[in-house]
């Protein structure tokens, strides 16, 4: 029965106007849209398809770094699976920015890294070099040497729209050169990198990803770079998110302007904590939990302040904040050495306290 509903759709899709069917072949505008996808996505692969990178790490098996590695795509290197050797071999992808050898990647790919591989979809073989990472936002730079290089070009990820069409390229499960193609499912998410920070306006899209996907481009229709795919859901189905370009403009001028990313802290360890619906009312606070502040840093601005332990935190520069995610959010648009004035409740009293960031270390 399988063969015989096989033969039928087989005759059925190059028959025209059979009446036994009762079907036609498909409309010649039909074929024309969906010849317009093909020629979309072709061009994009032939444009940017050059400057996509297979990299390759090795890492202690021993080390924090090579416990980020997903299991999926890790294996040892000359050691047993049990981590007892000296190294383990981890793969991603990335993509060339500059025709010099500047690659972006996601951070979890090169993270404690003693040996990067870099190989082009020409197969010629580079070793690279770290040249700066953010964890906070899970990108890094790497570096190859001696050869001019195609590079793609980064786009605009704010021009983005809901049901764009995106195509991502990348090396997965070991499979080089691969490419699939979806559309942009929802804009403005968040999701967490793998030092715990918040990451901002991320893609999501219903491109398909796999382990070894990550750090490599999401592009659009004229083959601008607009994301860098970096995490799939995996009970989900079709749920693949991307760090927006934009922040990865940001971190690109950062790294190479000073080596790494600037961001202000203010030196505390803290933790969320509800508050009464009266104290909401008294502090005209939208939220029910504000910041309370467990441990100063020696030396810290907070301590330099005069902020102490127990104090509770519900507003900086007057807008109010309920988490270390609007804290973090906050402080993301300033540079260290800009002054703050914390809206703090100690004890029955509400304080205002000036205290000047620091750069984080």
């Amino acid at each position: 029965m399988m063969a015989g509903t096989l033969q039928y759709i087989l005759n059925d899709s190059i028959t025209e106007g059979n009446e036994g069917s009762g079907r036609s072949a498909a409309a010649p505008r039909d074929i024309e849209l969906l010849d317009a996808y093909s020629r979309a996505v072709t061009s994009v692969v032939d444009l940017v398809g050059p400057t996509v990178v297979s990299i390759r790490v090795r890492v202690p098996a021993v080390n924090k770094g090579a416990g980020r590695l997903p299991r999926e795509w890790r294996r040892p290197y000359g050691a047993p699976e049990d981590g007892s050797g000296e190294l383990q071999e981890g793969a991603g992808s990335g993509v060339i920015i500059a025709p010099d050898g500047y690659i972006l990647t996601n951070d979890h790919v090169v993270a404690d890294a003693r040996e990067i591989l870099v190989t082009l979809v020409d197969d010629r073989m580079f070793n690279a070099e770290l040249v700066g990472r953010d964890p906070a936002t899970d990108l890094a730079l790497i570096h190859v040497s001696g050869e001019v290089l195609p590079a793609a070009t980064l786009g605009d990820s704010t021009a983005l729209r809901a049901g764009q069409l995106v195509i991502a390229l990348g090396n997965p499960l070991g499979f080089s050169n691969t490419v699939s193609a979806g559309v942009v499912s929802a804009l403005g998410r968040s999701m967490r990198s793998p030092s715990g920070r918040l990451i901002e306006q991320v893609i999501q899209s219903d491109v398909a990803l796999n382990p070894g996907n990550s750090g490599g481009p999401l592009v659009d229709s004229r083959g601008l770079v607009v994301g860098i795919n970096s995490a799939i859901i995996k009970p989900a189905q079709g749920i693949s998110l991307a760090i927006p370009v934009n922040t990865a403009k940001f971190v690109i001028g950062e790294i190479l302007g000073h080596g790494k990313v600037r961001r202000p802290h203010l030196g505390i360890e803290a933790r969320v904590r509800p508050i009464s619906r009266r104290s909401q009312r008294v502090l005209g606070h939208p939220s029910s939990t504000v910041i309370e502040v467990l441990r100063l840093q020696k030396d810290g601005p907070a301590r330099r302040s005069g902020l102490i332990s127990g104090d509770l935190i519900h507003a900086v520069n007057g807008e109010p904040v309920s988490s270390m995610d609007d804290l973090h959010r906050y402080l993301g648009t300033r540079t260290p050495g800009t002054t703050f004035t914390l809206g703090v409740v100690r004890g029955a009293r509400q304080l205002q306290i000036p205290i000047v960031s620091a750069e984080q270390r």
